[in-house]
C-alpha cells in the first residue's frame, strides 16, 4: 500500500504533464480501437464463413446471373448436402439513396437450413411461409428504420424493375437476431417466388449466386471442382470457391486492411513512445535526490527499478484503458454507416491486445529511466542536493 501511495504521489507531482501524457496515449489507443472496429467489419465475412460452405457464381463476373435450374443440378453432385440461391436486389427505402441496405430474395426453407446464424422464431418462419410478400429483417435494420411486424414497406431497386415500374411492397413478418457478434444485423430477406413473378420477363428464372454446403469440409475443393466441371463449356460457366475465400477476395479489392492498420499504428505508437519516454525521463531527473534518499533508507535497486516501471505502466494503462473504452462507447449506439459497416463492434481480442500494447508501451517508455534510477549511487544523488 505504501508503494502504491508513493506511485500516486509521483503521478500527482506534475499534474498537467501527467494529464497531457495520458491524453496523448488515450488518442493513440482510441485510434487503435477504431481501426480494430473497422478491420473487424471488413473481416466479418471471412471470420463467420462456414468451412463447409461454398459460393458458386458466374465465372466471368459476380454481377452476372445464373439460371435457377442450376440448383437441382448442383444438389445432384456427389458430396453436396444443401443448396440455396441468393440475388442482390439493392433495395432503396423512400426513394432516398442513403436508405439502401442488403436486400436479397431467397427461398425461406432452404435459407433457414443453410444459414442458422440468422436466428428466426418459429412464429416468424410460419408467417413468412404464409405470406408471399413477407420479409424478414435484421434487428438493427428494423430499429434504424423504426419498422415492426405488420408494417408494409415500399422499396425501389435501381437494378430490378417491377412490372408496371411500381414500387416493390413487402410486409414485415419477422425480425431475425444474429447468433453471435460479427453477423450482419442489417439485411432484408424476402421470398424469391414473389420476386421472380413480379420482375420483368427478360430476366425471369435467374439468380445471383448459390451457397452450397458440402457433406465433408475436407472435400470442399474437390466438390467445387466437380461443380465447375458440371457447367464447363456452357453459356453460364461457374466459379466455385469457399465462402471465406470469396469474402477475402472482396476485401483484397479494397486493400490489405491489416497492413494499413499496422502501418498507421506503428507510426503513432512510436511517436507516443517518445512522448511517454520523455515524460518518465524528466520525472526521474526531477526526483534524483529523492531516489537517493529512498536508497539511503533501505530501498533496494530492484525496488527503485520497479517503482519507476510501475509509474510508467500506470500512465500507459490509464491512457490505454480510456482510449479503448472510448472506442467501445462509440460502438454502443450502433454503426454510423450501416450501409457500409453493418458489423460494428469492438472484438474482445482487440481489448486483450490493447491491454498488452499498453503494458508494453509502459515498460518500453520507463525501462531506460528506471535503469538509470536503479544504477544511481546514493552519494552522487545526495551530492546533487547540495
Amino acid at each position: 500500500m505504501r508503494f502504491l501511495r508513493l506511485v500516486l504521489s509521483n503521478l500527482r507531482r506534475r499534474t498537467l504533464r501527467t494529464a497531457l501524457t495520458v491524453l496523448c496515449i488515450l488518442v493513440a489507443f482510441l485510434l487503435y480501437g477504431l481501426l480494430s472496429i473497422i478491420q473487424e467489419a471488413f473481416d466479418a465475412g471471412v471470420n463467420m464463413a462456414g468451412a463447409d460452405r461454398l459460393l458458386v457464381r458466374h465465372r466471368v463476373s459476380f454481377m452476372m446471373l445464373l439460371p435457377v435450374t442450376y440448383g437441382e443440378r448442383i444438389k445432384a453432385i456427389p458430396g453436396v448436402d444443401a443448396v440455396v440461391h441468393w440475388t442482390w436486389f439493392n433495395g432503396v427505402y423512400k426513394d432516398d439513396p442513403r436508405n439502401f441496405f442488403g436486400t436479397f430474395p431467397v427461398e425461406p426453407d432452404a435459407f433457414y437450413d443453410m444459414h442458422p446464424e440468422f436466428v428466426v422464431s418459429d412464429a416468424d418462419k410460419a408467417a413468412w411461409s404464409a405470406n408471399r410478400m413477407g420479409a424478414i429483417v435484421g434487428s438493427a435494420l428494423a430499429e434504424r428504420m423504426e419498422w415492426k411486424r405488420g408494417d408494409r414497406v415500399p422499396l425501389k431497386s435501381p437494378i430490378w424493375r417491377k412490372a408496371g415500374d411500381e414500387a416493390w411492397e413487402f410486409d414485415i413478418v419477422g425480425i431475425y437476431e444474429p447468433s453471435k457478434p460479427g453477423i450482419d444485423p442489417t439485411s432484408f430477406f424476402f421470398r424469391y417466388d414473389y420476386f421472380d413473378e413480379a420482375r420483368t420477363d427478360d430476366v425471369k428464372g435467374r439468380v445471383g449466386w448459390y451457397m452450397v454446403r458440402v457433406e465433408d469440409a475436407e472435400r470442399a475443393s474437390e466438390v467445387a471442382s466437380a461443380i465447375d466441371a458440371e457447367f464447363a463449356n456452357s453459356p453460364y460457366e461457374t466459379k466455385s470457391e469457399s465462402e471465406a475465400a470469396f469474402a477475402a477476395g472482396i476485401i483484397e479489392q479494397v486493400g490489405s486492411i491489416s497492413t494499413i492498420l499496422i502501418s498507421i499504428l506503428s507510426a503513432v505508437f512510436f511517436t507516443i513512445l517518445l512522448v511517454a519516454g520523455n515524460t518518465m525521463a524528466q520525472s526521474v531527473r526531477e526526483r534524483t535526490e529523492e531516489i537517493g534518499v529512498l536508497k539511503a533508507i533501505g530501498f533496494t535497486n530492484t525496488r527503485v527499478l520497479m517503482l519507476v516501471l510501475v509509474e510508467s505502466c500506470a500512465i500507459a494503462l490509464i491512457g490505454g484503458a480510456a482510449g479503448v473504452g472510448a472506442a467501445w462507447l462509440i460502438t454502443v449506439p450502433g454503426s454510423p454507416m450501416p450501409q457500409f459497416l453493418p458489423v460494428f463492434y469492438l472484438p474482445s481480442k482487440a481489448v486483450v491486445i490493447g491491454a498488452a500494447l499498453a503494458l508494453g508501451l509502459g515498460v518500453a517508455a520507463g525501462i531506460m529511466p528506471a535503469l538509470g534510477a536503479m544504477r544511481l549511487q546514493v552519494a552522487v544523488a545526495l551530492r546533487r542536493h547540495q
